[in-house]
């Protein structure tokens, strides 16, 4: 999921850090992160709830999951608080927090169209629809830039849609795979709002900061939706709702944040690329889902088609 920009929402390795130095931890964390955003598409296909509840669940977890860094950090602990930037209640203009809980509201939307693909096409299908988010931020950017597509935007977009032909079983809205590669990419698309609109609202807040404040708008939209099946739901289901919001997404998230403090950004992007690459290998190594042939070569095109992006991206950054 990363889309971190100066406001900050999760996940977008176009960020570089002034004086990237590399080095093996970083590099580690980075493919951590990466590891456990894919394995949330796992967990979404099996949690035994409804995409709601799934994206309510997330964002409630790593909402406390985020409180408890910036209490860590406010106690005096040098790390946390380097992370959290402060307490994220303190330092946000009531403006900025309204702005950071609407972009909240379009991330609820995001996760909820991204497991609504998981559950109707399973984790390849509906990961690689999401990935093909960089050819949305491209086609929406060229009107905000005022300049004419590189030839490299064009290669991005051709690649995906040669990934996205081949990763269709069939062409027909009756079958699973086809509605929910739809509904993935539909993610993607908003994925890309969210992407842009970050950089563009520039909110006065650390990443962390604002990633609590769109947890919390999640938790304030969707919990009036979802409580009723919240109050029956099993202990054990919770368990795992707790699992993807704290781990795949808060721990996640601060990882990615931590690696990018020292890891370049181009090479930031490729590791994130690979980000259903561990999806699916985790499928198949868990629960024997391999991927034909043919939905193999059509990932390759859209992962590469991802790292291409951020490469492109980092690069117009640095000049």
């Amino acid at each position: 999921m990363p889309e971190a920009g100066r406001a900050a929402a999760p996940l977008d390795a176009t960020q570089t850090p002034p004086h990237p130095r590399g080095g093996a931890g970083p590099q580690i964390a980075l493919h951590v992160a990466a590891m456990l955003f894919g394995a949330s598409a796992l967990f979404g296909e099996h949690i035994a709830a409804s995409s709601t509840l799934i994206v309510f669940g997330r964002g409630l977890f790593s909402w406390l999951a985020l409180s408890a860094i910036a209490l860590v950090g406010l106690v005096g602990m040098r790390g946390a608080s380097r992370l959290s930037g402060g307490a994220p209640w303190q330092g946000v203009s009531p403006g900025a927090a309204a702005r950071l809980i609407v972009a909240g509201v379009l991330l609820a939307a995001h996760w909820l169209a991204f497991f609504l693909a998981i559950k109707a096409a399973g984790v390849a299908v509906g990961t690689l629809g999401f990935a093909c988010f960089p050819a949305f931020v491209i086609l929406l950017e060229w009107p905000l830039r005022r300049e004419r597509p590189a030839l490299g935007d064009v290669g991005v977009i051709a690649l995906v849609c040669i990934g996205l032909a081949l990763v269709t079983p069939a062409f027909d809205w009756r079958a699973g795979a086809t509605v929910g590669l739809a509904w993935g990419v539909l993610s993607g698309a908003i994925y890309a709002v969210i992407a842009l609109s970050n950089r563009v609202l520039g909110a006065q807040a650390s990443p962390l900061q604002a990633s609590w404040w769109q947890c919390l708008g999640i938790v304030l939209v969707l919990g009036p939706f979802t409580w009723r099946e919240a109050l029956v739901l099993p202990a054990v289901q919770w368990g795992w709702l707790a699992c993807l919001g704290v781990a795949c997404t808060a721990l996640a998230y601060t990882l990615f944040i931590h690696a990018l403090r020292t890891v370049k950004a181009s090479q930031a992007a490729v590791v994130i690329a690979l980000e259903p690459v561990y999806a699916i290998a985790f499928a198949w190594v868990l629960f024997g889902t391999s991927p034909t042939l043919k939905m193999a070569v059509g990932g390759a095109c859209i992962v590469g088609a991802v790292a291409w992006s951020g490469s492109m991206r980092s690069r117009r950054t640095a000049r």
